[in-house]
């Protein structure tokens, strides 16, 4: 294959006298172009086989490359979104003050990792973990940005269910003794009747309380929390059922009681 440049030949009159013609082997340069060609075929192939969402941004955040994963996590198809700024696509509350890729881009350093949210295209929010990297041209210059994202909205799910069945309130525990406890709190939880926790000190025993509580038709009420041993017998009296102002040295006003801090609550 050749390459062919012709041009008129003229006279000191300007007319035509004939045609001047030069050409070139454009072999190599054809298999540059085939291979290049090619490279691109292979890189798009990858990028629609990748389970994670992939997009690139040039240097004004404008939309360049859309993988099938992306389309599929966001609701939105290609055609659709390139040409647009990725902050009208995604939607996410990060990208007007703490873009993952802005930051990438503007100080050369990757991000792994970064969990967000995106809006998809019915509006629902999609939780996402994100990874950043800087696209560079031949001569080392940025031209843009690439950012992939998974979406998690699976694996909290999973781990939104494990937590229920694995803990109740800040109780975390999967031992069988464990998950009769649980079933328990939620039996008294739901009655009127006086509940004594008894246990060794550090077992937990204001954990199941709060979580009595807080499980409870009281949940909205206070909770007080009372460590008798703390109080001296002096004042104990006065803790618990309060006082009025002048009832004793000291008692400059009226102070309610432990009980009456509690009523209605736990």
């Amino acid at each position: 294959p050749v390459s062919i440049n012709a041009s008129p030949l003229l006279n000191i009159h300007g007319e035509v006298i004939g045609v001047v013609m030069s050409f070139r082997n454009v072999l190599e340069v054809y298999k540059l172009t085939a291979d290049l060609f090619k490279e691109s075929v292979r890189l798009q192939s990858i990028l629609n086989s990748i389970a994670d969402g992939v997009f690139t941004v040039d240097t004004n955040w404008l939309i360049t490359s859309f993988n099938p994963s992306a389309e599929k996590i966001t609701g939105y198809k290609k055609k659709d979104v390139i040409g647009k700024p990725c902050s009208t696509v995604f939607g996410s509350e990060v990208c007007s003050k703490d873009c993952p890729l802005r930051k990438t881009i503007e100080t050369g350093n990757t991000i792994t990792n970064f969990e967000m949210g995106i809006i998809n295209e019915k509006g629902e929010k999609i939780p996402v973990s994100v990874s950043t990297a800087l696209l560079i041209d031949e001569k080392n210059e940025i031209i843009g940005g690439v950012e992939t994202f998974r979406d998690l909205t699976v694996l909290k799910q999973l781990t939104n269910e494990l937590k229920g069945r694995y803990s109740f309130g800040n109780i975390v525990g999967k031992n069988p003794k464990m998950q009769e406890l649980y079933n328990l709190i939620e039996t008294v939880s739901n009655t009127n009747s006086t509940v004594l926790i008894l246990g060794e000190t550090g077992t937990g025993k204001d954990l199941v309380a709060r979580a009595i509580h807080y499980n409870s038709p009281r949940r909205d009420k206070p909770f007080i929390k009372v460590s008798c041993a703390a109080l001296p017998e002096s004042l104990l009296e006065s803790e618990l059922f309060g006082h009025k102002k002048g009832a004793f040295t000291g008692a400059i006003r009226d102070k309610p009681g432990r009980f009456k801090l509690a009523d209605t609550g736990t």
